[in-house]
């Protein structure tokens, strides 16, 4: 017979019950904010760990730079302290006439509103053999801990797909001395994303850092050995690479295989307008898994960013105690770091650059820091920035992409942008004595 779980203790018949499917950096930063601003019970769930850790952090415990502990940014009591109750427990199902979670196990949990946050899941696409051992992604701590046991004693791996996450992974692996062959479809890293120098320049960097990569190579099969673990893969063009690991890095898709029987209405994620309101009444849903029904801004309908998934947790806090507000994440800017080479982007800087846009491009003789400047060719208004290797401000970019600063302007105070620290080598002067050059 299912069990009701009653969280509600100390709380009046009258307080709402908010219920948030995930603890991850949405839901967390959701509820932080619920609890500042609301006597709400709240109350988040989460199957993979009993304590929100930070994802981006994964890495580094494998690579022995942290423990999983120094990875929560929170100490264990302040959750009971701040009156977040905990569940580490999987939602199975989602009745939202009734307002009902299941759970595997049986048991069901009641809610007001519900805020699903539920994160993604490492993609796949059909390949022959990709649920042998020793195949897997890399998004969650489930996913670290079998990676732990995965790679054991290994020598050959090969990583698939050509992203953030599997630049990451390789990292992670040379750090053991594993080999790495890694497969990318296209002609050279990221070019869907960045441009060819620049992808040209990571490139050269990875195989600086002794990984094997083959572009225009795709993954046609993965071959089991007789205790049906991976022991090489099949390439679509007929080569036999020996591995014993493969790690499959090819983008991630929101996680929303409990709603197949809901009301809540899906597409590639959970559609939502603005306000992150769902189809059905008090049901919202933020970070990774929400698709957004109309483009906000011009970005896409699903933003699986960090920094992203925070704004979404407190703009929606924000309408479910103060005022109703939609979001508005201004302009899109990332960051990330190849190896040892740092990475950030400002405004837009598609990887082909075409009239109405031109572009300046600086890099260093080491080969190891970049600048590109993308520009309205008619305006000479900015619109975006590339920078690798050279810390830069982020306010700084967004106000002058808001202000519509021309190439000029944003050239004569670069230095205002710089970042790194006192006594770092400068460049702007180099940068500044091309680029003028270029513009004559």
């Amino acid at each position: 017979m299912a069990t009701i779980i009653n969280l509600f203790k100390g709380y009046s018949a009258s307080t709402r019950q908010v219920v948030i499917i995930g603890n991850g950096i949405s839901g967390i930063t959701c509820a932080r904010n619920l609890r500042k601003k609301s006597n709400y019970c709240i109350t988040v769930i989460s199957s993979e760990t009993e304590y929100h850790f930070s994802r981006t952090a994964l890495m580094y415990i494998y690579m022995g730079h942290l423990r999983y502990e120094d990875t929560k940014p929170y100490e264990d009591w302040f959750w009971t302290k701040n009156r977040i109750n905990l569940l580490n427990k999987h939602v199975s199902k989602v009745e939202s006439s009734s307002k009902t979670l299941y759970f595997l196990n049986g048991e069901f949990f009641k809610y007001d509103i519900l805020i699903i946050a539920s994160g993604s899941n490492p993609n796949k696409f059909g390949w022959p053999g990709q649920d042998l051992k020793g195949v897997q992604g890399l998004y969650s701590y489930q996913d670290l801990q079998l990676l732990e046991e995965n790679t054991k004693e290994i020598k050959q791996a090969v990583i698939v797909g050509g992203g953030l996450i599997g630049v990451e992974l390789a990292e992670m692996l040379r750090s053991r001395n594993i080999n790495v062959t890694f497969l990318i479809r296209e002609k050279h890293f990221w070019d869907i994303v960045m441009p060819t120098q620049e992808a040209i320049l990571i490139e050269r960097h990875m195989r600086e850092h002794h990984v094997n990569l083959k572009q225009e190579t795709e993954l046609g099969e993965i071959i089991s050995d007789d205790n049906g673990k991976v022991k090489a893969i099949i390439t679509k063009s007929g080569e036999n690479i020996e591995c014993q690991f493969v790690g499959l890095t090819v983008g991630v898709s929101p996680n929303i295989s409990f709603l197949k029987d809901s009301e809540i209405k899906t597409d590639k994620g959970i559609l939502v307008n603005e306000f992150f309101e769902t189809n059905v009444k008090d049901v919202y849903a933020i970070g990774d898994c929400a698709q957004f029904i109309s483009s906000i801004n011009g970005r896409r309908p699903i933003e699986q960013v960090w920094y992203t998934g925070r704004m979404h947790g407190e703009t929606l806090a924000h309408s479910l105690t103060v005022i109703k507000t939609s979001y508005n994440p201004g302009h899109w800017f990332n960051s990330a770091k190849f190896f040892d080479i740092e990475y950030q982007t400002y405004g837009n800087v598609p990887g082909t650059i075409s009239a109405p846009l031109s572009s300046l491009y600086w890099e260093h003789s080491s080969g190891k820091l970049c600048f590109r400047i993308v520009y309205d060719i008619q305006t000479h208004h900015l619109i975006g920035i590339n920078v690798f290797g050279i810390r830069m401000r982020h306010e700084i970019f967004d106000r002058w992409l808001s202000e519509n600063k021309k190439i000029g302007y944003v050239l004569e105070h670069l230095p205002e942008a710089n970042f790194d620290p006192e006594f770092f080598v400068k460049y702007e002067n180099e940068i500044n004595f091309q680029f003028k050059k270029e513009l004559v």
